[in-house]
């Protein structure tokens, strides 16, 4: 590789707030805030929305869609043409 073209490559946590949820990797990413880690060091920090632990493919939770609802009021605004 060449030296001085690639973006540094770094331990970084990855933290989704809403799920409570956070992930010690590597990445090229670059922060300016940082958070202590569970070994007592410390690491940027990212914060994102989603992750797996709050996304409901992984975990499971998905939200159901009244489909039914909404086919019975496609058919009372138009009407059940036929023919």
């Amino acid at each position: 590789m060449k030296k001085g073209i690639h973006p540094e490559y770094r331990e970084v946590v990855f933290r989704d707030i809403g799920a409570d949820f956070a992930i010690l990797t590597r990445s090229t990413i670059s922060s300016d805030r940082t958070v202590q880690w569970s070994d007592g060091r410390t690491y940027p920090v990212v914060d994102v929305d989603v992750s797996s632990a709050s996304h409901p493919f992984y975990t499971g939770r998905s939200r159901v869609l009244d489909t039914a609802g909404r086919v019975e009021r496609f058919h009372q605004r138009y009407g059940a043409r036929r023919g």
